[in-house]
């Protein structure tokens, strides 16, 4: 296993710049310095001309610094769910339409599901794998997901999984109330579809969440403990 933290000179220029673009929405920007995307992008290894695909994209926080990252070479798809509201769609669908963006290519489906016409470099998903655990949005089966996952990386690409902390020991049943995950729980998983744990990394690690709290509660939003984990498909 690799544990890794990128210092900033170890940030390539295709991800210095993609955080630094001034076009970005200004309350993306001021999120920068609790979220940490240089050095997370620097982590995963975002390279220009990459096809990447990023499940569940949200306001596109992190879909527009990947969209830069790869350039105009390269491709996103922004897998976005239809099972919860429409403002994440409208603003995924909105991305491609921006000036320099038009190498984003957006997917709707239901949550455990998506669509790609190609295999990938590269499958991103930050803060949501917790949701494929939650009742009441869908009942995923996460071997079959994971393993969608697989297939559709080519051999050799990465899988990256961003998410909040719960304690260790309690696997997926917090992710209802706290919407929180035990890192174990991921990592048997993903592990258990055919991946092999590449590395994990420790940048956005808080010392200071003690893991009781919902992760929208504003005393510990964005300041959450988080893992980051990176899958190989052999």
């Amino acid at each position: 296993m690799i544990l890794s933290t990128p210092a900033p000179a170890d940030v390539p220029d295709n991800v210095a710049n993609a955080v630094s673009d001034i076009s970005r929405p200004a309350g993306d920007r001021k999120l920068d310095g609790d979220r940490k995307p240089a050095e997370v992008m620097s982590y995963a290894g975002i390279r220009a001309g990459e096809t990447i695909a990023e499940y569940l994209p949200g306001g596109g926080y992190y879909t527009r610094m990947l969209s830069d990252a790869v350039g105009p070479n390269g491709r996103i798809y922004a897998l976005e769910t239809t099972t919860w509201g429409a403002d994440n769609i409208n603003a995924a669908e909105a991305i491609p339409g921006e000036p320099g963006h038009a190498n984003v290519a957006v997917d709707l489906a239901p949550l455990g599901q998506f669509h790609l016409p190609e295999q990938v470099d590269l499958f991103w998903t930050s803060l949501n794998y917790h949701d494929l655990h939650v009742p009441k949005y869908a009942h995923v089966d996460m071997m079959a997901f994971n393993k969608h996952v697989f297939d559709s990386l080519k051999p050799g690409g990465f899988y990256f999984i961003v998410d909040h902390a719960a304690a260790d020991g309690t696997g997926a049943t917090l992710s209802p109330k706290l919407h929180r995950i035990d890192k174990a729980t991921v990592i048997a998983e993903v592990t258990a579809a055919g991946f092999k744990l590449a590395g994990e990394s420790d940048i956005l690690h808080n010392p200071a969440d003690d893991h009781t709290k919902v992760v929208f509660d504003p005393s510990i939003r964005w300041h959450t403990d988080q893992f980051i984990l990176k899958f190989v498909r052999p």
